[in-house]
């Protein structure tokens, strides 16, 4: 047996040989009370905002050599701002001591940022809770008096009150939103599922009262998954799913647990049928088999369990429990703002039932033949499976990917830069107030046109000249059409509004119709917008701030900025899943796929959406063009211009007061407005256009990634 003296001095050393640092709690109260941002305090120690706030919930400590200088910050606070002494408010500059003024003064906010901090907090409680929240290790029971402010406790579910989902790690830790870490014991699937539906207290009330609260999502990562069973890497990788005859699919069926149609693959459902409508279901997210793909969330599914719930629990409150990839949740998130169904009363009976949601989409409709895929029956009742459809057969709403030649008075203006503009949520931003049809489509012949009704307009458009430095706005190749086509009602409402005479030959009409993306905008909208704020973006900035901010604010915060990049992608890939091909290669051309018989799926709303974009685009070219501002290339929803500088401010044109054009592009966050792509000198650019014949918006940015927009 040791003496006391041995273990004394074993102790001793154990003291002298690390710093101590104080609770984390203390850590967050010094840096307050000493007026200290944590992306200040990170910029200074050579770290991370995400890695402070890591610091000061007690999720992680600081290593060595930030260890030793961290200590030293905290102890010179701690002298100035003991416990009993803490100042109600900052102190001034006078009061600062020489070390807080460095740390302070370049990180002073703006009013215009402060105030959209504030606002986005108010707009988001479980981000304006997260602070307040412990992370100590306990059990959903010990939790649920400490865990939440005062505040936010009235406006918190009881029934999910540790927030919409959990990470597991390999020890059975359960890290959840805002820093709180749960203990799971369970060691089998089954035990794991009971656990997230009884225990844990996971899930999201519901975004629609007509809709469905969120199911527990539960993330597991690779010491998880290896915990549970699970092979490190799915050997199905066409199928993305267990084989039947798996250990964990027996388990869960062994104890009446159910899959989804899609089996047990990266984003797997588990559930059992719902009993006296109380839903028994679990949403199950497997890291190690890349359920978080990169394109969407750069380096989430690689960061430690406890960043991983911050950056995902983020998304969950701003915009939903993810289910699936993020173009599964642009689709969702469709259907939970509006859901297609709802409770009626039954007048024979008196009874409640399920009956369609008025302005919703509530059931599969065939689209129009020109709308539909090659694969879609419709189509291939019509023509030969190697047909090419022409113009006249089959609608082509897309994006822009234009460019031109220079002109000889370009090459001799002496520009030095080509400089691309990128509109901000440019598809978001066209979906807020869009008509879409809400019913099937019905065939008319030669009707007059009117741009209230949602449809397919079979219209000749050749007829309508455009300036040559400028694209046509009814191809997405920007070529003038060379007769008859289908067009979307967007895109024929523009050419009304360009004074061209118009007489459709046929169309698809869509008579009930509604402005059924409006909440879906709003609601991406306000998550882009919070976001954008949390990285230092905010409304209203003058424009040179906008720029600079800008060009840092990927860098303020890795798990904000992956938060971004998964709004971004929950846009485009909901707008894509509209009109969802077939994915199976077991199917047959011809035969109908799963995505058919879902509501949402509707190539007609994707076909008037994506013709506003392009429309709207257009209208903000023609606007410039008037001031003499041609563009050279577009892709998407950025477009590249000639300047003679390399700032967006050296060629934006201005009205004789100095504000921006009228009808023009216009810096700025909000959705709608541009930011600066990218710059590349004039010489790249001549030789992209005339030598490799590459459209230079794809690569404006600098690097080789070619570059769809938003």
């Amino acid at each position: 047996m040791p003496t006391e003296e041995e273990l004394f001095t074993a102790v001793d050393a154990l003291l002298e040989g690390e710093p101590q640092l104080p609770s984390p709690a203390e850590r967050a109260r010094l840096r307050e009370a000493a007026g200290v941002t944590q992306a200040r305090l990170a910029q200074v120690l050579k770290s991370t905002t995400q890695t402070v706030k890591n610091w000061e919930n007690g999720r992680s400590e600081p290593r060595p050599p930030r260890l030793q200088a961290y200590q030293r910050l905290l102890e010179g606070w701690a002298a100035k701002y003991p416990l009993a002494t803490v100042p109600e408010t900052p102190p001034n500059s006078v009061e600062q001591s020489a070390a807080a003024q460095a740390l302070n003064e370049p990180a002073q906010p703006s009013t215009a940022s402060a105030s959209a901090s504030a606002s986005a907090s108010a707009q988001d409680p479980m981000r304006a809770a997260s602070p307040a929240r412990p992370s100590m290790s306990r059990r959903p029971a010990a939790k649920k008096a400490a865990s939440k402010p005062e505040a936010s406790a009235a406006a918190v579910d009881e029934r999910f009150a540790n927030g919409p989902l959990a990470v597991l790690d390999g020890e059975g830790s359960a890290y959840c939103v805002g820093g709180l870490v749960l203990d799971c014991p369970a060691k089998t699937f089954p035990t794991l599922v009971d656990w997230a539906l009884t225990e844990a207290k996971l899930g999201a009330p519901r975004l629609n009262r007509n809709g469905k609260d969120a199911d527990p999502l539960i993330v597991l990562t690779d010491a998880a998954a290896e915990r549970l069973g699970l092979p490190a890497v799915l050997e199905d990788r066409r199928g993305l799913r267990l084989a039947e005859d798996h250990k964990v699919v027996k388990q869960l069926a062994k104890a009446k647990w159910k899959l989804t149609k899609r089996g047990f693959g990266p984003w797997a459902r588990v559930y059992r049928p719902a009993e006296g409508g109380k839903r028994q279901c679990v949403q199950f997210a497997i890291l190690p088999w890349d359920a978080l793909d990169a394109r969407s969330w750069g380096d989430t599914g690689q960061l430690p369990p406890a960043d991983v719930a911050s950056v995902l629990g983020t998304y969950a409150t701003r915009v939903l429990t993810p289910r699936g990839s993020t173009a599964v949740c642009g689709l969702e998130l469709m259907s939970a703002l509006r859901p297609p169904t709802r409770a009626v009363k039954d007048a024979a009976t008196g009874s409640w039932v399920s009956g369609p949601n008025p302005g919703s989409l509530t059931e599969p409709v065939d689209p129009a033949p020109p709308e539909a895929p090659a694969e879609h029956p419709l189509v291939a009742a019509r023509y030969p499976r190697h047909h090419v459809r022409t113009p006249d057969q089959v609608i082509d709403e897309e994006a822009y990917d234009w460019f031109r030649p220079l002109t000889d008075e370009e090459c001799t203006q002496g520009y030095t830069h080509a400089v691309g503009l990128d509109v901000n949520m440019a598809f978001a931003a066209a979906a807020n107030r869009l008509v879409i049809g809400t019913g099937p489509a019905t065939h008319v012949k030669n009707p007059a046109f009117d741009a209230k009704l949602p449809g397919s307009w079979l219209v000749d458009l050749s007829h309508i000249e455009t300036d040559p430095r400028l694209p046509s706005p009814f191809t997405p190749r920007g070529t003038r059409p060379t007769g008859p086509a289908w067009y979307s009602t967007s895109t024929v409402a523009y050419a009304v509004e360009l004074g061209a005479p118009i007489q459709p030959s046929e169309a698809y009409v869509r008579y009930e119709h509604g402005a059924y993306f409006d909440a879906w905008y709003t609601h991406l909208r306000n998550a882009y917008m919070a976001t954008m704020a949390d990285l230092g973006v905010s409304a209203g900035m003058p424009d040179e701030d906008f720029l600079a901010a800008m060009a840092r604010h990927k860098s303020v915060d890795p798990g904000q900025a992956a938060v971004l990049s998964a709004i971004k992608s929950t846009v485009k890939g909901g707008i894509g899943k509209l009109r969802e091909r077939p994915q199976s290669i077991k199917h047959k051309f011809g035969e109908p796929w799963p995505a058919l018989q879902r509501p949402t799926w509707s190539p007609h709303a994707r076909a008037e959406l994506i013709g506003k974009v392009r429309t709207n685009q257009h209208r903000k070219l023609m606007a410039w063009a008037r001031a003499s501002l041609f563009p050279v290339a577009i892709l998407s929803d950025c477009a590249v211009y000639l300047s003679h500088g390399p700032s967006p401010l050296d060629f934006m044109p201005r009205t004789s007061d100095g504000k921006p054009l009228p009808g023009g592009f216009r810096l700025g966050v909000s959705p709608g407005m541009v930011k600066h792509e990218g710059t590349r000198d004039f010489l790249w650019l001549a030789q992209t256009i005339e030598d490799d014949q590459i459209n230079p918006a794809r690569h404006i940015k600098g690097d080789d990634a070619p570059d769809g927009g938003e």
